[in-house]
């Protein structure tokens, strides 16, 4: 894929081995890394963009897909070591992302604690600690659904709500790609829904595979998964189908 380089992070969360696929776009004037991972993450992002023959310090702008901690926990730090950089994200991420408003994951966690047996509670409550952590840095540029942003060969903002409101996916019209953050994963080699169970609007996270399916594309990357092998359109299709069974 011709100025879209997949950057395959693996790495150890709690005992278990886990990966993410952030996204470095280029052209000749702009390099645009779209999220960023967890916090601390830093080297590790260093460590990715190297094998592809760049530095952290070639990145212009960083497109935040939406404000979970597992997609802009390294941002402040990325911002404080290279502060040219431009954050650009979906205008209702902003206040998240910001920090104006309470993380609407710390805010789930915690709707959840009083509910949980005291075994549960010693699970939740190192997570809402863990979310208290992430730092905000102010957002650069705000995008909304359709627009067309000059980079790359053409960048298109999707919104594409549920799985936080203000999710924006991309489609890159040069090499018809979706670039989908967490709007769909990868699990077993099928396309889903990203932690069904967490999403804060399962309706609307349907509504936004069928928005995905107005755009031309033959390549779908996601952020927990990488490159999906196989039809795209037809395994959105068919997810969309599956919920529509239950």
């Amino acid at each position: 894929m011709s100025g879209i380089h997949l950057l395959d992070i693996s790495f150890t969360n709690q005992g278990q081995r886990e990966a993410i696929t952030p996204v470095l776009l280029q052209d000749e004037q702009e390099t645009i890394l779209v999220d960023c991972g967890y916090p601390d993450f830093v080297p590790l992002l260093a460590e990715a963009v190297g094998r592809i023959g760049l530095t952290l310090a070639a990145v212009t702008k960083l497109m935040v897909t939406h404000h979970d901690i597992d997609h802009m926990g390294s941002l402040a730090a990325l911002k404080r070591m290279y502060p040219k950089v431009a954050i650009i994200a979906h205008e209702a991420e902003v206040p998240y992302i910001e920090g104006t408003i309470k993380s609407l994951r710390q805010q789930q966690a915690e709707a959840t604690l009083d509910a949980q047996p005291e075994e549960g509670k010693g699970q939740v409550e190192p997570f809402i600690r863990f979310l208290q952590s992430m730092e905000t840095v102010k957002v650069d540029q705000k995008v909304t659904h359709g627009d067309k942003l000059p980079w790359c060969g053409g960048i298109e903002v999707i919104h594409t709500p549920g799985h936080m409101p203000g999710h924006l996916s991309l489609y890159l019209a040069g090499t018809k790609t979706l670039i989908t953050g967490d709007a769909v994963v990868i699990e077993n080699g099928k396309l889903a829904i990203a932690n069904p169970q967490y999403t804060l609007d399962l309706d609307a996270a349907i509504r936004s595979l069928h928005r995905l399916l107005d755009y031309d594309f033959e390549q779908i990357v996601c952020y927990h998964g990488g490159l999906f092998v196989g039809d795209g359109r037809k395994a959105l299709h068919e997810l969309i189908q599956a919920y529509k069974k239950r």
